[in-house]
């Protein structure tokens, strides 16, 4: 009587890859896209409808405008996983492992420094400081309603005492039962939307900084795919204003 083979244990399902955190500007791809009918509509009449030179001209303009417009506007893109960052600027990508990142740093322009001394800027996440003021006039105005509804449930109005401000505003938000339901306790004080993604960077950094998996050289690579095709439109218009 022959014993039954053993059986393989059954393969066990991989855990899935995380995948990347995407970060963009809405608002920079939302003027691309204008930028771009705009101006794919006058060079395309231009090149059908045009006498002479004209078409070559609009052919030129275009092969340069279109690829520089869409450098600007639409390329820009961070990529955040576990393990890297991933920098896609007009011009350049830039893969930087968390374990060779110094800081993320937050003044005019948004920038990650490496531990060699390098700076790239993130150009997907743009500083605006007129969102920052909106940002703070907001907190401004939740704490000051804070304070009124605090002073009328107490009976004192207008008038400072021992409460917890904070607190307060944060359950103005939603985030404790009550209240205007503006939020959530998880937003914290009110800030702009590129400082909320900083600070999202800032921790990940923190958490994945001394992972093994996270270690290795900063590579760069430029976008010939941009670049060539702006090149090409401009050798062309240099040389139909030279032939006049």
């Amino acid at each position: 009587m022959t014993s039954p083979e053993p059986q393989s244990p059954a393969p066990q399902p991989s855990e899935p890859e995380s995948k990347d955190r995407v970060h963009r500007s809405a608002p920079a791809i939302a003027g691309g896209v204008l930028l771009l009918a705009i101006t794919g509509w006058l060079g395309i009449d231009a090149i059908v409808s045009g006498e002479g030179r004209t078409p070559w001209l609009a052919l030129a303009v275009l092969l340069l405008v279109v690829p520089l417009v869409i450098a600007f506007t639409l390329r820009p893109a961070v990529y955040a996983g576990d393990d890297r960052l991933r920098i896609r600027n007009p011009f350049r990508i830039v893969v930087v492992p968390w374990g060779q990142v110094a800081s993320l740093r937050s003044a005019y322009s948004n920038e990650v420094l490496t531990e060699s001394g390098a700076k790239y800027q993130l150009w997907a996440v743009p500083v605006s400081l007129r969102a920052r003021k909106k940002a703070a006039r907001r907190e401004m105005r939740a704490t000051a309603q804070a304070r009124r509804e605090m002073g009328r449930g107490k009976g004192h109005p207008d008038k400072d005492f021992p409460v917890d401000i904070d607190q307060e505003v944060m359950r103005m938000r939603g985030g404790l039962g009550g209240g205007l339901g503006r939020g959530s306790v998880s937003e914290g004080p009110a800030r702009a939307e590129t400082d909320r993604i900083m600070d999202d960077l800032r921790g990940l950094h923190e958490a994945r900084h001394d992972v093994e998996s996270a270690r290795g050289e900063v590579t760069v690579r430029w976008a010939y795919e941009v670049l060539a095709p702006a090149l090409a439109g401009a050798v062309l218009l240099l040389v139909l204003v030279v032939m006049g």
